[in-house]
């Protein structure tokens, strides 16, 4: 079984990032052959500054393999290093309708957010599907929330085999029971794009100040606090034990805790759990040709499985 994953270098890692795509991506790489991308070139829609995008993706790297990410049993590759996925991505828009990329609602959620209407932003599920496609993927680990983006993917592929025959198989989607939205601070979706955040390595002093600025309600210290919807107890419950849920839990109900102890108790169980990948984070770090050696046996690894499937859908299509 084939598993493939991506994640964008836009910024520094969050909470979001781990827990939505990081930490399911290295749970998985025990069940099957693994291809986990750094999407560099999905990136450019919104990272204008090259200096920056290679600092990102060396940095999104390194917390990868900090937390947990094996290259030894997962192909791990920067998307840009194999180029058969750009022509693939062509071959795959001549036969995109253009109605089904006017129905994804990430576009319209990024327009409505005041991203230019580039139209890289317009027609990434084509890229998209061209890197599922291309590596022969059978799973494709995805929130709830990005269901539609392999939705997408599984039309196009359909269109290929409905005008060409039977060049792709169509991958499924792996959507966790417990994959639900990690809050960011404002209570939204965890995510760059709203300044929301919560850092996995950030310093002490900053991740402390990110979590004590969580948004709460007026209730007063000594009535019992609302349970369903509070950002502070669903972030804990991703890095407390099931105990020390109870515990939080029974606190909020009981009243006579402010929601700052609460804050604090959070930044406590974060601090803790990243602790052992911050440090392994460090000991890779020390080692700058360590994060090079991995993407670039892992690229070799990616273009050799690339070349087979897109010389199978050059010659379907009469371009060999």
């Amino acid at each position: 079984m084939r598993i493939l994953s991506g994640i964008q270098p836009s910024g520094t890692p969050h909470l979001g990032n781990y827990f939505g795509m990081m930490k399911p991506a290295i749970e998985l790489q025990e069940r099957g052959e693994a291809f986990y991308f750094i999407a560099d070139l999905h990136a450019l829609t919104t990272v204008r500054d090259a200096g920056v995008l290679r600092d990102n993706v060396r940095n999104l790297a390194l917390d990868f393999l900090a937390c947990g990410l094996d290259p030894a049993k997962a192909v791990f590759f920067r998307q840009s290093d194999v180029p058969q996925v750009a022509e693939l991505a062509w071959i795959l828009s001549t036969v995109t309708p253009m109605g089904l990329l006017e129905r994804c609602h990430s576009f319209k959620d990024k327009m409505a957010r005041g991203l230019p209407a580039s139209h890289g932003l317009f027609s990434y599920p084509v890229l998209m599907a061209a890197d599922i496609l291309l590596y022969d993927s059978d799973l494709v680990p995805v929130g709830k929330d990005q269901k539609q983006h392999l939705e997408v993917t599984r039309d196009i592929a359909a269109k290929v085999n409905e005008i060409y025959g039977e060049v792709f198989k169509l991958p499924e989607p792996c959507i966790r029971e417990d994959g639900a939205v990690v809050p960011g601070v404002d209570g939204a979706k965890m995510s760059k794009s709203y300044e929301n955040t919560i850092e996995m390595f950030a310093p002490e002093k900053a991740l402390r100040k990110k979590v004590m600025g969580i948004k709460t309600d007026s209730t007063p210290v000594e009535e019992p606090k609302p349970v369903e919807g509070s950002v502070i107890l669903d972030l804990y419950k991703l890095v407390a034990s099931p105990s020390e849920v109870g515990a939080m839990i029974e606190g909020f109900q009981a009243g006579g805790t402010g929601y700052g102890d609460f804050k604090k108790r959070l930044f406590d169980a974060v601090w803790s759990h990243f602790e052992p990948m911050r440090r392994r984070r460090e000991e890779l770090a020390a080692d700058p040709g360590y994060v090079d050696k991995v993407l670039a046996e892992g690229a070799g690894r990616a273009l050799e499985a690339a070349e087979k499937v897109i010389d199978r859908v050059r010659r379907a299509v009469g371009l060999r």
